[in-house]
């Protein structure tokens, strides 16, 4: 059950809400507070409670604040429930109307507020706090799907809708905007904090869960009370007599590989010899809902792992490298720290110095396929297109160049063909590119700060989703607190105009009162 809350803490609210203690207006917490649209966010956050009964749910603030804690310090769950029983100002950030000596929830809450809070809102709330407009809220959208086409005012035949959507395209064209703004784009990967995948401790992971979900299954009596045989001992024997090794050649690998496919060819044959005997029995009644998904896993693991142990390559598509997490993939990303990273592969853009994902998926794909639907989406949000996008090579793919050619887009990189021969043009178009890399690396910094300071680094998140909302949190607490940033250098131009036009005398007596 999901109670609304009626009103929302102002700023000018704050010294008083918590009694004898003052709480100072310039806090970043209490500034941060008056940023983020908690009433509309708590609209799409309620959505998620379909019943009226049993317990009320901790209040939308409390939840989105709270995961912004835990981004911003970089806390466990349970020392940002510490932390905010201390901390009057988080607590107000939180939404309390009076300070209290004991935490508002337990620590095992945050888990429920990652599951109840998606990426999807996450997102919302990060274009609504960095000023991007809503595509419903502009006017220019009649080429941006979704339902949109073919709503015009009559719309009462398909052939009026077609009529009336060319002639919409024409009028576009026509009084089509002049494109504004710069696009950065560049795509990541957050790694997953997962163990090293090797072939071998892949393998003798799933061969220790096959082991289990037999005795699972002979502990249900479908074994007819004779267990099959596993040679466990053996292969555990077999397996850390090879790890311990200082020096493992290709050929012992291949030898350990060779044996533990054995071992789990022998495992699975029993499990699926104990299946087709008692095809009455459904697995969900004799084996737990995650022994079940870990057996799926196992299967796809062997398959994988047989073909290319007998085809002798090193790669294959949907490569699984974590039993738990097994929508983890590896990307290779070629840099000198790390040639392979395991985790989801993130898209992102940069518009007037704040960040937005564009794309976040767990499979490896090509950044250059992407540039057209982030420029899409920059005009279904802005009403234009943007005037220059600065990129990577990858994205200067023909298709790409086409594209922002026939938009009047101008594209960072060299231009294709011969270079000029006239000197002073060829340094010229050096010094542009020059420039525009020294633009582009704003990302790049943008990606360094998310991996450092915050969470993009490691994502410490067991589940797809989770791990997928970590991510756009870190998007998230970045923009908020440079939006901060901004409104605090804002208002001290602001000031440092105002004080500049008025006597030495009456600036003193200015500063005396404030101090005061």
């Amino acid at each position: 059950m999901y109670k609304r809350r009626t009103g929302q803490l102002s700023m000018l609210d704050s010294p008083t809400m918590f009694g004898t203690i003052p709480l100072d207006t310039k806090n970043e917490w209490v500034k941060l507070s008056g940023i983020i649209p908690w009433m509309e966010f708590e609209e799409r956050y309620a959505a998620n409670f379909k019943s009226r009964k049993g317990q009320g749910a901790c209040p939308a603030r409390m939840a989105l604040g709270a995961l912004l804690i835990k981004e911003r310090y970089g806390f466990s769950d349970e020392d940002v429930v510490a932390e905010i029983a201390m901390n009057p100002y988080l607590q107000y950030f939180l939404g309390l109307r009076e300070f209290r000596y004991t935490a508002p929830f337990d620590a095992s809450m945050l888990t429920r507020f990652r599951h109840r809070i998606s990426g999807e809102m996450l997102a919302w709330v990060n274009d609504r706090v960095i000023g991007r407009p809503q595509p419903e809220d502009t006017g220019n959208d009649d080429d941006s799907g979704g339902g949109s086409k073919g709503s015009g005012s009559d719309g009462d035949s398909g052939t009026e809708e077609t009529h009336e959507e060319a002639a919409s395209e024409s009028r576009s064209a026509e009084i089509a905007p002049a494109n504004e703004g710069t696009m950065i784009l560049d795509a990541t990967c957050a790694p997953q904090d997962i163990r090293y995948p090797t072939d071998t401790s892949l393998l003798n992971e799933a061969r220790i869960s096959a082991e289990e979900i037999i005795d699972a299954l002979h502990q249900s009596g479908l074994t007819d009370g004779e267990k099959p045989r596993t040679y466990r001992e053996k292969a555990l024997r077999e397996y850390n007599s090879f790890s311990k090794a200082r020096r493992k050649t290709g050929k012992t690998i291949r030898k350990m590989r060779g044996k533990l496919l054995n071992y789990l060819a022998r495992d699975l044959t029993a499990i699926n010899r104990i299946v087709a005997e008692h095809p009455d029995v459904d697995l969900e009644e004799a084996l737990t809902p995650r022994q079940v998904e870990r057996l799926a896993v196992i299967i796809a693991l062997y398959e994988q792992q047989r073909a290319m142990h007998e085809d002798g390559t090193r790669s294959v598509p949907k490569r699984i490298v974590s039993l738990s997490q097994y929508w983890v993939r590896p990307i290779v990303r070629g840099k000198q720290r790390a040639e392979v990273e395991f985790g989801s592969k993130v898209e992102m853009s940069v518009v007037n110095g704040y960040l937005r994902v564009e794309k976040l998926q767990w499979e490896a794909f090509n950044e250059g396929g992407t540039l057209i639907d982030s420029v899409e989406s920059f005009r279904r949000a802005y009403g234009h297109y943007p005037a220059q996008v600065l990129a990577d090579k990858i994205f200067r793919t023909r298709e790409n160049l086409r594209y922002c050619k026939e938009k009047g887009i101008h594209m960072s990189g060299p231009k294709l063909g011969k270079p000029p021969a006239d000197e002073a043009i060829r340094r010229q178009q050096l010094k542009e590119e020059w420039l525009e890399s020294g633009e582009r690396g704003e990302i790049e910094r943008d990606f360094g700060v998310g991996k450092r300071r915050y969470s993009l680094g490691r994502i410490m998140m067991k589940l797809r989703d989770t791990s997928e909302v970590a991510v756009r949190m870190v998007v998230l607490a970045m923009n908020l607190w440079r939006k901060l940033r901004l409104l605090l250098q804002l208002l001290w131009n602001l000031l440092h105009d105002c004080f500049a036009t008025l006597p030495f005398s009456q600036n003193c007596a200015i500063f005396e009162l404030i101090g005061s």
